[in-house]
């Protein structure tokens, strides 16, 4: 892609359960905002319907370790022991020479990281729950994990909940079409702007 073109995208980051996968996929089908989404990479087993390079590049752990080594990652972390994701230095270069914003799916630490690596090529926004009340039901809702997973999930996300001051933007999701509706219109202001 020419230097002199804008290299946008926009960091969408939230305690799990918080609705960005949500927002995130209602924003990747209006064509208007000219997105596309970064696949992430991860150790962790594939659930349900999710394809391999579609939903995540799903790597063994030896994998992973080795693209550590090499510096392909943009930036990376062991969410869980053994569990590590992070974001391919060479997917943010296939998208932006496409001339695409691009587009970020990750939990609240990869997506601090990330606009700390992006800078002003980033608009970070948080997602929030209107409270870890909401959050817990959410998460119960799915009906995917153990009561314990999801205890953890909530210790995990009360500490999420205090880092939103390190994103540009902050969108209590209390109402799922409204939080669309402002993610959409924050990002078209953005990518506007240079």
């Amino acid at each position: 892609m020419p230097s002199d073109q804008a290299r946008h995208s926009v960091i969408f980051s939230a305690p799990s359960g918080a609705g960005k996968t949500t927002i995130v996929r209602h924003l990747l089908g209006l064509p208007e905002l000219n997105l596309a989404f970064s696949v992430s990479a991860t150790t962790r087993a594939l659930r349900g319907s999710e394809v391999h390079g579609h939903d995540y590049y799903f790597l063994s752990e030896s994998e992973f370790r080795s693209h550590i080594e090499n510096g392909d990652l943009v930036e990376w972390e062991e969410v869980y022991p053994g569990k590590f994701y992070g974001t391919l230095k060479s997917e943010l270069e296939r998208l932006w020479e496409q001339g695409k914003t691009v587009v970020f799916d990750v939990d609240v630490v990869g997506g601090a990281n990330l606009k700390n690596v992006l800078g002003e090529e980033a608009l970070a926004i948080f997602i929030q729950p209107p409270s870890l009340d909401a959050l817990r039901c959410r998460l119960e809702g799915r009906g995917t994990e153990t009561p314990e997973r999801i205890d953890e999930r909530m210790a995990k996300a009360s500490w999420e909940m205090e880092q939103k001051g390190h994103f540009d933007r902050i969108l209590i999701n209390d109402d799922l079409s409204h939080a669309c509706d402002t993610a959409a219109d924050w990002v078209k202001a953005y990518t506007l702007e240079g």
